[in-house]
């Protein structure tokens, strides 16, 4: 089974990749930030997880306000660091851990946290800025992540309680997953500031202080809090504090303070912090969770002809779903009637995928991974009909499935468009 170390807590501000990049460890304003991470990467070179559980908040550079969600899981084997207005810092991308990441998404939803999940999204300074003065030696970090991104910035958002019990929910998903690896978590943000408005600037070391006591020996009293305690104590970006329970949550009720400082160069307290967990659940209490993450599925392969679009199936078919989604944007639909073999170029299309959608071949492309809306997508575009595709995919001509139903009518998801 898998084991967790330990929790790391550690800034995200800018600055401190600002200062990676520029290589000013040497600078008096800077070199306590560089010792402060110095403490973590050798913590991390000491025990060699194999993979990272990284909370962060995206910066509204992937996630806007179209479609912001409270508790966000990357579940794709690469993740790269984002252009945030001056282009993309120069890290190279690290890789994922999507077996991982899909049972902590089976078992968080088994224990009613309801996630979204992403792929192909570039990740911020939320995550690549500390993850680069952590593990950068020289080398990247070689090891896994798998990026849990929370929506802090427009309100309402998850409160402290629902963080801390998210937590420790994760403790029992990563206890549960039958690998035998180590891992550990890191919550990211903070700690007091301020960076918009009349008030920015705000600092409050005092509290900062305050705040990793009751992290390390009272968690529950910062769960109680509300987001106004710790806009009021701590300024408002720095509520954002409410990440690192999720990383408290997830560890054993007491433990180890391995490594704790901060330092206030500028506009965020930067802080840095090692917990050591000191106790693991039982086999009993892991077997039960293992049985409650996979009960909702449990059967339905017996099901015949049924093909659950899971996590699973969405990775591994990225490429040709997004593919047929890009089908709802009028230039793309045309290419594909009017030049199909320069786009499946363009999209770097396999022999197998090409072959799947010049021969229509809708229950190929059930099997292959791709989900039926996609399918109905290309049907409209290519001027057929629903009726067309669920006769094939029986194995049946257009009047035979017909015969089966109450009424022969036909339909699509075409608009106003002639195909």
């Amino acid at each position: 089974m898998a084991n967790i170390i330990g929790g790391i807590g550690v800034s995200h501000t800018p600055t401190i990749g600002f200062a990676q990049d520029k290589a000013l460890r040497e600078q008096p304003a800077w070199k306590p930030v560089f010792e402060q991470f110095d403490k973590v990467g050798n913590y991390l070179e000491d025990k060699q997880p194999d993979a990272l559980v990284f909370i962060y908040n995206d910066h509204i550079t992937s996630f806007f306000f179209d479609h912001y969600s409270p508790f966000t899981l990357g579940v794709d084997d690469t993740f790269s660091p984002a252009d945030e207005g001056g282009g993309a810092r120069d890290y190279p991308p690290v890789s994922g851990h999507p077996a991982l990441a899909r049972h902590i998404g089976q078992s968080l939803f088994a224990d009613e946290f309801d996630l979204s999940f992403f792929q192909k999204k570039p990740i911020d300074h939320g995550l690549f800025s500390p993850l680069s003065m952590m593990t950068d030696r020289g080398r990247r970090w070689d090891n896994h992540i798998i990026p849990l991104q929370i929506g802090v910035l427009q309100f309402p958002i998850p409160t402290a309680s629902r963080c801390f019990k998210l937590g420790k929910a994760l403790r029992r998903a990563i206890e549960s997953y039958p690998e035998d690896i180590n891992v550990a978590i890191v919550a990211t943000g903070g700690l007091s500031h301020q960076v918009h408005g009349e008030r920015c600037g705000f600092n409050n070391p005092d509290w900062d202080e305050q705040f990793l006591d009751l992290l390390e020996s009272d968690p529950s009293q910062l769960a109680s809090m509300t987001h106004a305690d710790y806009a009021r104590l701590g300024g408002l970006e720095g509520a954002e504090v409410i990440m690192w329970l999720i990383m408290r949550g997830a560890l054993s009720e007491q433990v180890d303070c391995l490594h704790r400082a901060t330092y206030l160069p500028s506009m965020t307290n930067i802080a840095t912090v090692i917990f050591q967990d000191k106790d693991s659940s039982s086999e009993n209490e892991i077997e039960a969770h293992q049985q409650k993450v996979g009960e909702q599925l449990a059967g339905i392969g017996d099901i015949p002809g049924t093909h659950p679009f899971t996590l699973e199936r969405a990775h591994n078919a990225w490429r040709l779903n997004h593919f047929l989604h890009k089908l709802i944007e009028p230039a793309h639909r045309q290419q594909f009637v009017d030049s199909p073999d320069t786009l499946f170029a363009e999209y770097g299309l396999t022999e197998q995928e090409i072959s799947l959608l010049n021969q229509r071949d809708w229950i190929g492309l059930i099997h292959y991974g791709v989900i039926f809306f996609s399918l109905e997508k290309m049907a409209a575009v290519l001027g057929m009909t629903n009726i067309d595709i669920y006769a094939q995919m029986r194995g049946e001509t257009v009047e035979e499935f017909q015969q089966s139903r109450n009424s022969a009518i036909t339909y699509s998801v075409a608009g106003k468009e002639k195909s």
